[in-house]
């Protein structure tokens, strides 16, 4: 039979980053290329004890069928928990859980844009997102980034040239793959620019409490008088990624198409999952689990920069992230990126070539994306040895 696909998908190709994970599995290889927590950031017995409750107490309150904006009590915790972390008032938005932080984003694009849209985002940035987009039938713009996020001149210059944008979708913190922060003068002017434009923000931030050196800055939700700002948060990083348990705050208007496209999509997030988020957050003390996660992250992220630093700082330059799970790293002009990252398989060091985050993934491209949280500390260390002695040849 021939099968003809959508327009959308018939030339959509797989997430570069899941198809090197497929590599990943073979005996002895070092996974760079992961995006995945540590696994000993885990609070695996809270969760067996907390399912165990669950399901010894009420069954079936756990597997019937849920509302589809979220389970109640947890959408409580997560407003308090939002309002106390991260200033986020619900005078004008609130809160739906969703399956996980990229359908959240996915959501946002299905009731905000129409095919042929403009999203206008960073440069290089989440290949998820970029899919997303991309499936929906959106025309995606990019802004180059600086050390300190998204270039706000041309920012302003590709939303006067794109007057069909719908949203701008930014990574504040840590962004992936790029690693750097939003600084808060940049925050306020892209909220500033979003508000004289029209246009919402879609503020993407599942790394934001891994925040390992620095002072936290206030996300670009709490300065959301207007009801122009989406902020994605998941529990992913900070709790367990298989859980698929995330959250949007939504601005009220939004509030019911975005329901409705919830229900089209899943109908709701699983209730035994978000039962036990919310019992998470009753019986344990989240923030205590997150500085010592942070603990985790802060001291793999340090050793992979103090390795690039001695064993590769002849031909690889980065910024040094303030947190998250990410390093972006530039390879010498001289260097050919492609044929490193396949140097590299050959030495058992999976790395994600940096054209996977770009727009134009047939563009020139430098760099290649390095994650830390994924491998143990030795196979930190012998990996980037690898990497030095990979680029000899």
């Amino acid at each position: 039979m021939s099968y003809k696909l959508s327009d959308n998908f018939s030339n959509m190709k797989p997430s570069a980053t899941r198809e090197i994970l497929k590599v990943t599995s073979q005996p002895g290889m070092i996974a760079f290329a992961g995006g995945s927590p540590d696994t000993d950031a885990f609070p695996c017995e809270e969760v067996k004890q907390l399912s165990s409750q669950i399901l010894n107490e009420n069954p079936v309150s756990a597997l019937v069928y849920g509302v589809s904006e979220g389970y109640e009590p947890l959408r409580n915790y997560v407003r308090r928990w939002l309002y106390k972390t991260e200033g986020i008032n619900f005078n004008n938005s609130d809160v739906i859980i969703t399956s996980g932080g990229t359908q959240a984003i996915d959501l946002a694009t299905r009731v905000l844009t129409e095919k042929g849209d403009t999203v206008i985002c960073e440069e290089p940035s989440f290949i998820g997102s970029l899919n997303c987009f991309r499936s929906h039938g959106c025309n995606i713009v990019g802004v180059g980034i600086d050390d300190d996020g998204m270039n706000m001149e041309k920012l302003e210059k590709a939303i006067a040239e794109n007057p069909n944008a719908r949203f701008i979708y930014t990574i504040p913190n840590f962004q992936n793959p790029g690693g750097t922060t939003l600084s808060l003068e940049k925050r306020k002017r892209m909220y500033e620019l979003a508000r004289d434009n029209n246009l919402i923000i879609l503020e993407d931030d599942p790394y934001g409490k891994l925040r390992t050196a620095g002072k936290s800055l206030p996300t670009i939700k709490s300065f959301d008088k207007d009801g122009i700002v989406i902020y994605a948060g998941s529990f992913s990083k900070i709790l367990a990624p298989g859980i698929r348990v995330a959250y949007a705050a939504v601005p009220n208007e939004i509030i019911p198409a975005y329901t409705i496209a919830k229900q089209v999509s899943d109908v709701h997030t699983g209730v035994l999952n978000q039962m036990i988020v919310q019992r998470w957050f009753e019986q344990y003390n989240v923030d205590k689990h997150i500085k010592e996660i942070q603990k985790i992250y802060r001291r793999k992220l340090n050793l992979m920069c103090d390795c690039l630093d001695e064993y590769c700082s002849d031909f690889i330059s980065y910024v040094r992230p303030e947190g998250g799970l990410f390093i972006w790293a530039k390879l010498d002009d001289k260097i050919d990126m492609m044929q490193y990252v396949k140097k590299l398989l050959e030495y058992k060091v999976a790395v994600v070539p940096g054209t996977a985050f770009m727009i134009d993934e047939t563009a020139p491209c430098q760099y290649i994306r390095l994650n830390f949280s994924t491998p143990r500390d030795e196979d930190i260390v012998k990996g980037v040895k690898l990497m030095a002695k990979a680029v000899n040849e």
